[in-house]
């Protein structure tokens, strides 16, 4: 077989994929999870995990994620204009897992999910102390996104600037972070399929010139 015989299934996502699961998360995969803390201005906290996340820019470090929908997160950081990004982990699986309920605002994920609350250092959103990585972060935009006919889609992409970076430090070896050794969990596709990155998965190459 060469690198072009294939035999392609092929579909037009506006008349549907005619599949047993829309396939296009499973192909943009597998993705980091945005598991994102938020306050509300009357001070109620929120803990709610984005699969559509991801780094934005270096300098300064811009994180976003899309909200499907106005939930929660979304309104508060409108509000507030401040965000908490933490990392999730395999032994952290479950209770990110948790925070998925459809609960109401009055709800404290954190509690909900049996997290701990640690304090931040530059905005007034606390971040899971169980997490080995957190992002303090800052609302730099919030976009609707709109379909190519420029339609408003409710979907909303939140940009962040990262002000403030808080790392396990068993993870840093000689000043490099170990990404192989976090036990990162990523979304993949399906209604419920997950991975975890580990040593096994790691290859290096370097940049060419």
């Amino acid at each position: 077989m060469t690198a072009t015989d294939h035999s392609f299934y092929s579909y037009e996502p506006r008349a549907g994929h005619g599949l047993a699961h829309d396939p296009f998360n499973a192909i943009v995969g597998p993705r980091p999870i945005g598991w994102i803390a938020s306050r509300s201005a009357a001070g109620a906290v929120n803990l709610a995990p984005y699969s559509f996340f991801n780094a934005f820019n270096y300098v300064p470090p811009i994180i976003g994620f899309a909200s499907i929908g106005a939930k929660d997160t979304l309104r508060n950081i409108e509000e507030t204009g401040e965000f908490v990004w933490n990392l999730v982990t395999r032994p952290l699986a479950e209770q990110m897992n948790q925070t998925c309920a459809p609960v109401g605002p009055e709800v404290n994920e954190f509690e909900l999910a049996g997290l701990e609350m640690a304090a931040s250092r530059l905005v007034a959103v606390p971040r899971v102390a169980q997490s080995p990585v957190s992002f303090e972060c800052r609302k730099t935009q919030v976009l609707q996104l709109q379909s190519a006919s420029g339609n408003a889609i409710p979907t909303w992409l939140v940009l962040g600037e990262v002000v403030a970076v808080h790392i396990a430090k068993r993870l840093l070896k000689d000043g490099v972070y170990q990404t192989a050794e976090s036990q990162t969990v990523l979304r993949g596709g399906g209604p419920a399929d997950y991975f975890e990155i580990g040593p096994e998965q790691l290859f290096r190459m370097a940049r060419p010139g």
